[in-house]
C-alpha cells in the first residue's frame, strides 16, 4: 500500500511541475524561474510535511511521491550547466545561492509554520 501511495504521488506531482514549469517557462525564457519556484515551494511543503504528524502512507503520498517529482534536481543542474555553457556565470551563481538560500529558508519557514498550526 506504501508504494502504491508513493506511485500515485509521483504521477500527481510530476503532472503538476509539468503543467506549472511549462506556463512559468513561457513567460520568462530567460530565466529559469520556473524551476526556482517550484523547487523553493517544494521545500516549504516538505517542511510543512515533515512537521505534521502524519502516518507514514502519506508522508509516502506527499513526501516521497508528490513532491519528490514535484521538485527537481535535475533540471536545476541542467539549467545551471546551460547558464555556465552560455558564459552566464554570475548568473548561474545566483542561481545556484538563491535556490540554496531560499529552499533553506522555505522548508524552515514550511516546517514552523507546521509546528504553529498542529500543536
Amino acid at each position: 500500500m506504501e508504494t502504491l501511495c508513493v506511485v500515485l504521488g509521483g504521477a500527481l506531482g510530476s503532472t503538476t511541475r509539468f503543467f506549472l514549469g511549462k506556463r512559468f517557462a513561457s513567460r520568462y525564457h530567460h530565466v529559469p524561474i520556473g524551476t526556482f519556484i517550484l523547487n523553493v515551494s517544494g521545500a516549504f511543503l516538505l517542511g510543512f510535511v515533515t512537521g505534521s504528524d502524519i502516518s507514514q502512507l502519506l508522508y509516502g503520498l506527499f513526501a516521497e511521491g508528490f513532491l519528490g517529482a514535484y521538485t527537481t534536481f535535475s533540471t536545476f543542474m541542467y539549467e545551471d550547466f546551460v547558464l555556465l555553457q552560455n558564459n552566464r556565470i554570475l548568473s548561474a551563481l545566483i542561481y545556484i545561492v538563491a535556490t540554496l538560500i531560499f529552499g533553506l529558508a522555505a522548508f524552515t519557514c514550511g516546517n514552523f509554520v507546521s509546528i504553529l498550526i498542529i500543536h
